[in-house]
């Protein structure tokens, strides 16, 4: 059977609980050894970990046939009239200090319409949200409750041990604050599921509604984010992957002083050093990182780094391997200078390059529903019925964060668009004009049509972008 990276999703609405405003991280049995019971570490630290459940509401709407058409009598059949429906999602997040921040996954509240913190002892808060980083997962929250919360606190950088014991508390499958535990199988892992892989593996029984929820060490310290799991059912089979703490916390500290991330930014893509590759570079072992590109007028092109160029340290940190290079990057100081060693044609040398801030498009979570449905909500034209793009949308059809557009859901026969554009096109431009949402989509093709005009589409079908050129019906 194949093997399927799944994230950590959710399904019913569990509870955490609200006590005092003490950091709980205390040791509880020897850290590498055999721990003597996880009964007292549970009870210290469930308080600081939360239930979080989302809403989003999203308007559908109703298929209606013409007036005059042999149809029009199932309008009254099938009731005719538009409708909202609320799509949930549910997860595990955790206070990360006595005012109220929460951590949890990005994947977890995304596109949500209203965030909900709910504990053991029933009380529930309005959560708002601070940020979010899609590239990571990672999302920060806010409750506001008038009094200190229990909070539990990041471990620090390599602080998971391969073979420790850990535990993990969350939500799995809605059975409100659960207890596992397992031990770290590996640490570094990279499963193709963010930009900046890092993952701790273990063995732990991480389920759906574990998404968010904290991986603790046996001192208490949060060592990682239960995140995703690998598996052919979908249901943990002892392969679960957490973001490491250091990584976590380097986010969240952002998050919470910018509300979005600052990333550096290098402009090179680079692969895998093998030991042919090495030997070939006169390297007794195998790493550090191949340039395989340098993007043009990037701080690489202008600090004069090439194709071919392989980079063994950064900022005085050694390169262990390829993947290491986008992490070191990222947290680089924006607009400071960062030495890069590197060898070319067998000689060792050395540069100092800029690091500009890497440009990241998110999409803020809508606060109302007005802002809500103006992303969501369907829209018509020329007889061009389109919708938002979605998150959900853009992983199904290929799309990069950059790309804006909306995707086309029906085409009236009799439009001169029948024939031309299909349901699923992506239409980027109306006029060589992007497009924003369905709203803006409307507006543009009113205006390109003024005066009898032609509207010229630029549209994505499978990837390959293709011009049609469609006219009013009128």
């Amino acid at each position: 059977m194949k093997m399927v990276c799944t994230y950590v999703r959710n399904l019913a609405l569990g509870a955490a609980l609200v006590l005092s405003g003490t950091a709980y991280a205390h040791e509880t049995g020897d850290h590498h050894g055999t721990p003597s019971g996880f009964v007292e570490l549970a009870k210290k630290l469930s308080p600081a970990v939360v239930n979080i459940s989302t809403a989003q509401i999203i308007e559908i709407k109703a298929q209606k046939y013409e007036k005059g058409s042999p149809l029009e009598r199932f309008n009254d059949f099938f009731g005719g009239g538009d409708e909202n429906r609320i799509a949930r999602s549910l997860g595990s997040g955790f206070v990360i200090d006595k005012s109220g921040y929460i951590v949890t996954n990005n994947h977890v509240i995304e596109g949500a319409d209203a965030i909900e913190v709910a504990f053991p002892n029933g009380e529930s808060y309005d959560a708002k949200l601070i940020g979010r980083d899609p590239s990571t997962d990672i999302a920060l929250l806010k409750i506001e409750t008038g009094k200190d919360m229990p909070f539990v606190s990041f471990a620090g950088p390599d602080s998971a041990q391969v073979g420790e014991w850990v535990i993990a508390i969350g939500n799995p499958l809605g059975y409100s604050s659960s207890v596992a535990a397992g031990i770290v199988s590996a640490n570094h892992r990279n499963i193709s599921m963010t930009n900046y892989d890092d993952f701790i593996q273990t063995d732990v029984a991480i389920n759906k509604g574990n998404s968010g929820g904290p991986l603790f060490n046996m001192q208490g310290e949060v060592i990682g984010v239960n995140t995703a799991i690998v598996s052919p059912t979908g249901f943990s089979v002892g392969l679960s992957f957490s973001i490491p703490s250091d990584l976590a916390s380097s986010v969240v500290s952002q998050l919470r002083e910018f509300g979005e991330t600052r990333r550096g930014f290098l402009g090179v893509r680079v692969q895998k050093v093998t030991p042919d590759m090495a030997k070939a570079h006169k390297l007794n072992t195998p790493h550090g990182a191949l340039v395989r590109s340098v993007t043009k007028d990037s701080p690489a092109e202008k600090a004069g780094l090439k194709r071919g160029d392989l980079i063994t340290s950064l900022g005085g940190v050694k390169l262990k391997d390829s993947t290491k290079l986008a992490r070191i990057i990222a947290e680089a100081k924006i607009d400071a200078p960062l030495k890069v060693n590197y060898i070319r044609k067998r000689k060792r040398k050395s540069l100092e390059v800029v690091i500009e801030r890497l440009e990241e498009k998110v999409r803020k979570v809508s606060k109302d529903k007005s802002a809500l449905e103006k992303l969501v909500v369907s829209d018509s034209a020329l007889g061009i019925t389109v919708e938002a793009l979605t998150e959900v949308t853009r992983k199904k059809y290929g799309l990069d964060e950059g790309v804006t557009g909306v995707r086309v859901v029906k085409v009236d026969l009799k439009s001169d668009a029948s024939g031309k554009l299909r349901k699923n096109d992506i239409i980027i431009e109306v006029a060589q004009e992007d497009i924003a949402d369905p709203e803006d989509f409307k507006m543009k093709i009113k205006a390109a049509t003024e005066d009898g005009n032609l509207a010229i589409l630029l549209v994505l079908r499978r990837g390959k972008p293709v011009f049609y050129s469609v006219k009013s019906s009128s």
